[in-house]
């Protein structure tokens, strides 16, 4: 097998089960990170949908902002910016940020709120002329406001989802095109090696039982030869000498049977 697509590593026991609880890990952070991808896209499609209503609300809100201050200023005069900055102290409108946990990835979410009390000076003011033109403005820009901070939220969310998307989807390539593949071939070539080892050490216990029973035989027939060589023997001698077939009959010393037993010699 080729080392271009597999781990160049020793074919052995040990190293294949790490291979293989490294193939374990792999194969379960892809299925993590696949359902990582798919919620993230589907959050990104939501985020999207939210993104287009959004700026077709806009076109119109912004239109009926500006129309609405074209009527203040065109019923109150140009001189009513001056008197309305007199009257406001300081904004009222408050933009909180959070934070939304989707998949492991934290989202920006944006919030307006209002802070205060209203200023009993700005609600007079334009009551000799426009002040309902005035009031219609500023709720008109509240509006605005409003769309505004949530488009904002929804636009830095949309960046940043798509941004962890990309970073998923690559992991989740690699992990299902490059590190799975390899780490299987791996795999592969451990589990064949290691069988080549088997036959190899199979066949070598043939031959070595192959050469025992061989040289068993061998000795076997070499043992029969003697013994057959020995029982003809004292066919040929017994008439010369009496005590030949005793002696191979029984394997006795016939010296020893003989001679007469002495006894130990005592030392004083």
């Amino acid at each position: 097998m080729s080392t271009t697509n597999r781990l160049n590593v020793v074919p052995t026991v040990t190293v294949l089960a790490v291979i293989k609880n490294r193939l374990s890990g792999a194969q379960r952070g892809y299925r993590l990170l696949k359902k990582k991808a798919d919620a993230l896209t589907m959050r990104y499609r939501s985020i999207l949908k939210k993104i287009v209503d959004a700026k077709a609300k806009m076109g119109s809100c912004m239109k009926h902002s500006a129309f609405a201050l074209t009527e203040a200023k065109y019923v109150a005069g140009e001189g009513i910016k001056h008197t309305v900055l007199d009257s406001v102290g300081r904004a009222n409108v408050r933009v909180r940020a959070f934070t939304d946990n989707v998949a492991g990835v934290k989202l920006p979410r944006f919030e307006h709120r209002l802070v205060g009390v209203e200023n009993a000076k700005a609600e007079m003011t334009g009551l000799g002329s426009g002040g309902k033109q005035l009031q219609n403005c500023k709720k008109a820009y509240l509006e605005a406001v409003e769309l505004l901070v949530e488009l904002a939220g929804l636009q830095t969310a949309f960046i940043t989802l798509d941004i962890a998307i990309k970073t998923t989807s690559r992991r989740v390539n690699a992990l299902e095109n490059v590190v799975t593949p390899r780490l299987e071939n791996t795999v592969q070539y451990i589990k064949g090696e290691l069988d080549e080892l088997e036959r190899e050490e199979f066949f070598r216990l043939k031959k070595v039982q192959a050469k025992k029973k061989k040289d068993m035989e061998a000795g076997e027939e070499a043992v029969k030869k003697q013994a057959a060589r020995i029982r003809d023997a004292p066919d040929r001698d017994t008439e010369r000498d009496p005590f030949a077939a005793i002696t191979v009959a029984s394997g006795a010393d016939v010296d020893r049977m003989l001679e007469p037993e002495r006894d130990d010699d005592v030392l004083f």
